[in-house]
């Protein structure tokens, strides 16, 4: 396989395979892959070229011992395909990418004693938040030795509108335990040119941007208005979102935790609807655009009797169609566990002329509750069909319990060797990037990438056919 590169910087890897094999066909098949690219990273010095590298101060850091091997390289990247068809009758990308490895380099391009940090969270609530803000506070102050660590209150707005807030070790030490985000945040309030001037004029060089896929495009704005003007201000995204509907990484932080809570809510309902005659416990979960916590949450369970997502359709009536499905299931086990995702049949809603213009501050359609109006429907379909009869639904909404806990070990851990793996890019002069795991391991990748990219639930692979055969819920296609 060979790796070329798309960084004029970066060596370009060649390689045959340095083992024998008998098996000649394969070793024919592997030796016609495609080149793999690096994917060009943007680095300070593409605008500012006077920098000055320095060595990397962790040279002298007690707790590390930065022998051979320690710093990594342009020779360490990570693969973003790491599965292969041999038989070539399925056809590969036409073009596989590589992503700079994420860690820490043997020079720098930061002074230390001159740093000035800003850290921001946009968006919506996402456990982990402030163990993120916590460990770039700790990583920059504690590896790098920085002192001036800025706080940006409410979001893209507070870097125009607020006093920033001065951080450090002592003053986050606990942050990680707290949901939420200690910083607050907001939607909307971007206006680039007052977010630059800002940072500008407040003096700060490196900014870290907290978000979900707007954030990140607006962050994308910011690097680009930066490069602009030629400043010497290095910009890093940090993915957030417990959708996670971010594309290239393997998934954001918060998504275990929502997981993990988005179970509870699952057995509360599961334990209300077999304590009922005919009892349907009702679920909805977060999942605008992508149903990935829905879709885990009832893998998870095995509660669930049907999970519903934006990815794929339903309908109510008729042969094939959800009330079908739950009427055979009351007749059978006497309850039924339904999970829909938010974005989950937005179509069907009725909705005036004015709610279909709707938009929240952020620039988002505002979606009716698909809850509340599959509990409505569901109650006038039995009502109907079954008069008389005892019925029970309950709908349980726990949206804003899920986006406001602490994050669980897993995503704790995950977040901070997101922070750390941020901290470590920018202070190597790499700017513009988003740091994230692409198959297991940490790596930079562009942030107009990371905006552009989105990460639906495939609906024909294994994972859905998994959750089909575990609910045996039908496919919802009209014959």
């Amino acid at each position: 396989m060979a790796i070329s590169s798309t960084d004029a910087t970066a060596p370009t890897f060649t390689g045959t395979g340095d083992h024998a094999d008998n098996n000649t066909n394969s070793a024919a098949i592997i030796s016609s892959f495609e080149p793999t690219y690096l994917q060009d990273l943007p680095r300070l010095t593409d605008y500012v070229p006077d920098l000055q590298s320095r060595p990397n101060p962790l040279d002298h850091n007690p707790y590390f011992h930065t022998v051979d091997g320690f710093y990594l390289t342009q020779s360490d990247v990570v693969l973003r395909q790491i599965t292969y068809d041999l038989s070539g009758i399925f056809p590969s990308p036409s073009r596989h990418l590589a992503y700079h490895r994420a860690g820490p380099r043997k020079d720098i391009y930061f002074d230390s004693s001159n740093v000035r940090a800003a850290i921001v969270t946009c968006g919506g609530l996402c456990p982990g938040m402030n163990t993120v803000i916590r460990e770039l506070v700790t990583g920059l102050w504690h590896l790098y030795g920085v002192r001036e660590i800025f706080g940006i209150v409410a979001g893209y707005r507070g870097f125009y509108s607020m006093e920033p807030r001065l951080l450090n070790p002592k003053l986050v030490h606990d942050w990680h335990k707290k949901g939420g985000t200690v910083l607050e945040t907001s939607r909307g309030g971007f206006d680039l040119e007052k977010i630059v001037d800002a940072i500008e004029k407040r003096g700060f060089n490196q900014v870290y941007i907290i978000g979900g896929d707007g954030t990140m495009r607006g962050a994308v704005k910011i690097y680009n208005e930066i490069k602009r003007r030629k400043l010497k201000v290095a910009v890093a995204g940090i993915p957030k979102t417990v959708d996670n509907d971010i594309g290239i990484i393997d998934r954001s932080f918060g998504f275990q935790t929502a997981v993990e809570m988005a179970q509870q809510a699952i057995s509360a309902a599961h334990v209300e609807a077999e304590s009922a005659v005919n009892g349907i416990g009702l679920v909805k979960l977060m999942g605008r655009n992508v149903g990935h916590i829905a879709l885990h949450a009832t893998l998870s369970s095995r509660d669930v009797d049907c999970c519903l997502i934006p990815e794929t359709d339903f309908y109510l009536e008729g042969k094939g169609g959800l009330f079908e499905f739950l009427d055979e299931q009351l007749k059978e086990n006497g309850h039924a566990v339904l999970v829909v995702a938010e974005g989950a049949g937005q179509d069907l809603i009725p909705r005036s002329e004015a709610q279909k213009e709707e938009r929240d501050e952020s620039g988002n359609l505002v979606f009716l509750d698909v809850g509340a109006w599959l509990k409505s429907e569901l109650k006038n379909w039995w009502d109907r069909d079954h008069p008389g009869e005892l019925f029970t639904v309950k709908y349980i909404d726990p949206t804003y319990m899920i986006r406001a806990v602490p994050a669980n070990a897993t995503d704790n851990l995950y977040c901070s060797l997101l922070a750390h793996s941020a901290v470590h890019g920018i202070m190597a002069g790499y700017t513009g990037f988003v740091a994230g795991p692409v198959n297991g391991n940490y790596a930079y990748i562009p942030l107009e990438d990371v905006a552009q990219a989105k990460n639906a639930v495939n609906t024909k692979d294994h994972k859905w056919s998994w959750v089909r055969s575990v609910t045996n819920q039908p496919d919802f296609v009209r014959c």
